[in-house]
């Protein structure tokens, strides 16, 4: 499982040109799901995406998480993350689990973070066309991969 993770002033979600969903000052995070993800990996990464200091405190050192500031978590499905480009220029997709296998694990990875952070999730809609708009804050983004935890 594999998480794109940026600091945004604010985020949102359109599908078919009707807001779907959105936040201000948070965490945008983007979740691609493999084929051999399980429990584990979700608990792995709710752990780091709940306790990751990318907020600035009082001195201006990133040193705050999520948590710390009762910021809000915009958290949308993306296939994509799990491309292999190896081999050529179009991007195998073959490492990405399917939908009954994805679809699950996304809606546990959510349920799980919501019960982290003690508060709903913003979302999208897993496999339809959005529109994910965010104005990025530093830029800061990071990316965790719970296959490999030394990246």
């Amino acid at each position: 499982m594999r998480i794109v993770i940026q600091r945004v002033i604010r985020a949102s979600v359109t599908i078919n040109g009707q807001l779907y969903s959105e936040i201000p000052k948070g965490l945008l995070l983007l979740v691609g799901i493999g084929e051999d993800d399980t429990r584990d990996d979700i608990d792995y990464l709710i752990k780091k995406t709940v306790n990751l200091r990318v907020f600035d405190d009082e001195a201006g050192v990133m040193n705050l998480s999520i948590a710390d500031i009762n910021g809000e978590v915009m958290a949308v499905s993306q296939f994509t993350l799990m491309a292999s480009t190896r081999k050529g220029n179009r991007p195998s997709y073959i490492r990405a689990a399917r939908h009954e296998v994805s679809i699950p694990l996304y809606n546990q990875f959510v349920e799980a973070l919501a019960s982290a952070l003690g508060k709903p999730i913003a979302t999208g809609v897993f496999g339809a066309d959005m529109k994910v708009e965010l104005l990025n804050d530093g830029p800061v983004t990071v990316i965790i991969d719970s296959k490999n935890k030394d990246f």
